[in-house]
């Protein structure tokens, strides 16, 4: 038995929607693909970065001591070592106050 290569009706209608969602499949694979290259830019990006500002020059840090966070403010700048020290200094990097942070 042959096929029957007739169209079937309404066939012609349907044409034009399949190629209009088609194109909006497309688009939309498209712009997708480029939010998650977006995403991943922006996350290299920001990882990429230094964990921590840098302390300023003027700011010496007593012997063995490494920063663990570093905080600034107007008039202040704090430093909080490895070993649970908070330093605050100054603005020209003159030791003012220390406190201990009692371990857990």
């Amino acid at each position: 038995m042959g096929r029957d290569d007739r169209a079937e009706p309404g066939a012609e209608e349907a044409l034009p929607m399949l190629r209009w969602l088609r194109i909006l499949v497309t688009s939309l694979a498209a712009v997708m693909g480029i939010g998650v290259l977006a995403i991943a830019a922006l996350l290299w990006l920001r990882l990429s970065e230094a964990p921590l500002p840098q302390l300023p020059e003027q700011i010496t840090l007593p012997r063995g001591e490494t920063p663990a966070a570093i905080t600034f403010a107007r008039h202040w700048v704090v430093v909080v070592t490895e070993t649970g020290q908070i330093l605050l200094y100054d603005q020209q990097g003159r030791l003012k106050d220390q406190a201990s942070v009692p371990a857990p």
